[in-house]
């Protein structure tokens, strides 16, 4: 059996995951490549990944290149911390201003201009910028962060900003969870190396268990590479869900329509899930 090409997300949202494949071993029988979010799927679509978690718009955008893993996700039910939009003025009077939307992650960026413009109905200009909020917000009146920079603004509050978790404003506008990040596999490579894929599932599936039992663990692992306390990162890991059941697949069929409403995708693909 091929040794799977295995994505991995750089971001702390992703260290439980990877922090009980490491403790159980399973890296030794997967090459890891480690990029951010957009990089991973342009790799997937080139063929030199073969399993990668990937952003939900672009698994939308390329359906029919990938099938999913069954019984994981990136996502939340409420706040999730990572995805903060952060702005001069309240978020309903964003109208006629420029929100600057952090390169990193195709997703959130969809998130923001739905949540801006479907729930606090303002019609702003949008540009794109590498994620560093004093730049950020010196050429636009409000900037999205994800991962570890959206981490350190929501921990930080600061001062004289208005700030917004995305997650919790999703979930309060729609009643439904988020999927931010999808585990998609190359279908041609699915379909000749099921074995392998169902492997990767396992160990993910594995790693996943392990950790639920291990956050306080992984809480002050963390927390020896950043300046913030490992409580903070249990309460991180806490509103991460990383499940992909029915409610959740719900959650990304919604706001995969509500991106084809405001002409960010051209249609609502099936998800396929691999062994489904």
């Amino acid at each position: 059996m091929p040794r799977p090409r295995l994505g991995h997300i750089q971001f702390i949202n992703c260290l439980p995951l990877y922090y009980g494949m490491v403790k159980n071993d399973v890296l030794l029988d997967v090459d890891l490549v480690k990029a951010n979010p957009a990089d991973l799927a342009a790799e997937l679509l080139d063929g030199r990944l073969d399993v990668a978690p990937i952003p939900a718009i672009e698994y939308a955008r390329h359906a029919d290149r990938f099938v999913l893993l069954p019984d994981i996700a990136i996502s939340s039910e409420g706040e999730v911390q990572s995805i903060l939009l952060v702005s001069k003025v309240p978020a309903g009077e964003l109208s006629g201003r420029t929100v600057a939307l952090t390169d990193t992650s195709r997703t959130s960026q969809v998130l923001a201009r739905v949540l801006i413009a479907k729930r606090w109905g303002a019609e702003a200009t949008y540009t794109e910028m590498p994620p560093d909020l004093p730049a950020m917000l010196r050429d636009a009146d409000a900037a999205l962060l994800i991962g570890d920079e959206a981490l350190r603004a929501y921990w930080d509050h600061p001062e004289g900003l208005y700030t917004y978790d995305l997650g919790h404003e999703w979930t309060e506008w729609t009643g439904l969870p988020m999927v931010y990040a999808v585990w998609a596999v190359r279908r041609d490579y699915a379909e000749e190396n099921p074995a392998a894929v169902q492997a990767v599932a396992d160990a993910l599936t594995n790693s996943l268990s392990y950790c639920r039992g291990h956050l306080d663990d992984i809480s002050e692992y963390a927390a020896r590479w950043e300046q913030f306390p490992a409580e903070k990162f249990r309460s991180y890991f806490d509103a991460l869900r990383f499940r992909f059941q029915p409610q959740f697949r719900e959650g990304l069929a919604r706001y995969l329509a509500e991106a084809v409403a405001i002409g960010q995708l051209d249609s609502v693909p099936a998800i396929e899930v691999f062994g489904e």
